[in-house]
């Protein structure tokens, strides 16, 4: 699939999303999105996503079409790129694929911009809704996405599983006493940093790397790293950088200016989905909210399913292993630094344990070795039947819950 045909793919899912909203955020997650509306209008967002969003809504409803391409563009192009970038700077640098995904794409900048948002306009509850549907949906539907349309092999240790799945159960003390409070926010944010450096560590202390069978591992396991460079899909980069090829530092910086364009991208779809959500008078409704969360998740879904596609699952499970443990810890950390945030009952009783199972489950089908089809159809039906749940619950999103 070459990028032309993925940028038609994208925008059709874009399309399918408003004629068919399906599962891809928790509900607290959508109660996060759908108040961030309330709080536009309010006061209106701050910072650089405020700029945008006021930016996009001058253009026009032509302007915003275009933006939306744009973005939807900028991500597939930057997506790629940085696929391409961190696979030769882990053959030059003889590093760890999986542990270079952990540290290029766990960090949700995107997400922590919203919750610094939401945090700053005195809406640290809907940044903590934010922050559980986050973690929620991508393992709902962007590791089961990525297991449907294409199985693949996996091969983490059980230390590196048992952090993935220890990740939620943190929250559950926060939200038995039901308040989240600086103190602990600390807590979480130390877990984060912790588990990311000991991942690193661990990846740089292994003679060989995590997911020896792929491509990378074989290469990684020779003395040199250059034969596996020519197994590469080319990229006009190669020839263009000459003798700087064999520079690993170079693609690394290359790899930060495609992960600035993904978080450009997002918040270039962010501010146009908003913009065209309000024009036709469906914020805070549930297809407005889901239209909205899919927009937010939509980075997580092309970071984890275009790896997978072209062979280095490396990238896409480390995605999604460490955007779960940044959502659930480090998000909910920074969220916690505002100001002391009330823990919704329904938090304890439904949300948290949905995500706790969902989460569990796609520990043990990681562990397996393999994530096959059937593994996907399981966890998108556990999150679709979470939806559905909720919405018979709450007769609808829970708005201001």
């Amino acid at each position: 699939m070459n990028g032309r045909t993925l940028t038609v793919a994208l925008i059709a899912a874009l399309l399918l999303s408003v004629v068919a909203p399906v599962a891809v955020a928790g509900v607290d997650g959508a109660v996060g999105v759908a108040s961030a509306q309330e709080a536009d209008e309010a006061g209106g967002e701050g910072g650089i996503e405020g700029a945008i969003e006021g930016f996009i809504e001058s253009q026009g409803t032509l302007g915003v079409v275009l933006i939306l391409l744009l973005g939807i563009g900028l991500l597939a192009v930057s997506t790629e790129k940085l696929i391409s970038y961190l696979a030769r700077a882990s053959l030059r640098m003889r590093l760890s694929l999986f542990a270079l995904a952990i540290l290029f794409t766990g960090f949700e900048f995107d997400d922590t911009v919203l919750a610094l948002v939401f945090s700053a306009g005195g809406m640290e509850g809907a940044a903590l809704g934010t922050a559980l549907g986050t973690g929620l949906a991508i393992t709902g539907i962007t590791l089961a996405l990525a297991a449907i349309i294409q199985p693949f092999p996996v091969n983490l240790p059980r230390d590196y599983v048992a952090l993935f799945v220890l990740g939620p159960l943190l929250i559950v003390p926060l939200a038995v006493t039901g308040t989240l409070t600086f103190g602990y926010g600390l807590v979480l944010i130390a877990f984060f940093f912790g588990t990311f450096g000991y991942l690193i560590l661990r990846e740089r202390q292994r003679e060989t790397p995590v997911f020896r069978d792929t491509e990378i591992g074989k290469a990684l396991r020779g003395d040199g790293g250059s034969e596996g460079i020519e197994k590469l899909e080319p990229i006009p980069e190669d020839r263009l950088l000459g003798g700087l090829a064999d520079s690993g530092a170079v693609w690394l910086g290359l790899s930060v200016l495609a992960l600035v364009g993904i978080v450009v991208a997002a918040m270039l779809l962010e501010g146009g989905s908003e913009v065209v959500i309000e024009s036709f008078g469906i914020e805070g409704t549930v297809l407005g909210a889901t239209f909205l969360t899919l927009i937010l998740t939509f980075e997580d879904i092309m970071l984890t399913i275009e790896p997978v596609r072209r062979g280095l699952p490396e990238i896409g499970v480390g995605n999604v292993i460490g955007s779960v443990l940044f959502s659930v810890t480090g998000n909910i950390g920074i969220v916690a630094l505002f100001g002391d945030v009330t823990v919704s009952p329904t938090v304890l009783t439904f949300h948290l344990p949905a995500m706790i199972i969902v989460t569990a489950l796609a520990g043990y089908f990681l562990a397996s070795g393999r994530m096959e089809r059937w593994h996907g159809y399981t966890l998108g039906g556990l999150y679709v039947a979470y939806w559905v749940i909720a919405l018979v619950v709450y007769s609808g999103v829970p708005i201001g819950e």
